[in-house]
């Protein structure tokens, strides 16, 4: 998918030069990385806090990120520019997978991120057979993620009231689920 990064275009303007590709994360990755993992307007709604060092993404690309089931990134001309993920249930949840994505802030607002989740959406279900659910949780006010969703044909299923700790606030979510039997465009 090719996109335009003049922000005052809008999303989903077509720029033929610039490919959207995803791969697996690598060391060298750690600068590109850095752009969004340090970025508080990025990390806002992250589980994580924001990264203050080099050392500390590179600990986490080596110890948590390469090791990942399924962890890659979004790159434009092979610079990582965020990243998405999908964590496997184990056990009785071993069903369904959880959908997670980062991207940085320069690069909002593209139709980016909805591309990079079709681009899983089309491929896990293959990859992973066992895998009926792939699902996202967005909080209530992360307006942005909750419309990439939709856009990529997740279902919207309802509210998790008080679900989790985000940045030491209890925040309310909200439950997106996409199945390997629906009909979504890739």
């Amino acid at each position: 998918m090719s996109v335009n990064l003049d922000k005052s275009e809008g999303e989903g303007r077509v720029q033929e030069s610039l490919e959207i590709t995803l791969r697996p994360i690598e060391l060298s990755d750690v600068d590109d990385f850095m752009v969004w993992a340090a970025d508080d307007k990025v990390t806002r709604f992250c589980l994580w806090d924001t990264y203050t060092s080099k050392e500390q993404a590179l600990n986490y690309i080596k110890n948590c990120a390469i090791p990942h089931p399924w962890l890659r990134v979004i790159c434009i001309e092979n610079c990582a520019i965020g990243a998405i993920s999908v964590t496997p249930g184990s056990g009785f949840d071993r069903c369904r997978g959880e959908l997670g994505y980062v991207l940085s802030y320069n690069y909002w607002g593209k139709g980016i991120v909805t591309r990079a989740v079709q681009m899983v959406a089309s491929t896990i279900f293959k990859e992973w057979p066992y895998l009926e659910r792939l699902q996202a949780i967005v909080a209530t006010d992360n307006n942005g993620s909750q419309r990439v969703l939709e856009k990529a044909g997740f279902q919207l299923e309802g509210l998790l009231r008080k679900y989790r700790v985000i940045k030491g606030k209890t925040k309310d979510e909200v439950m997106f689920s996409l199945l390997s039997t629906d009909n979504f465009l890739v």
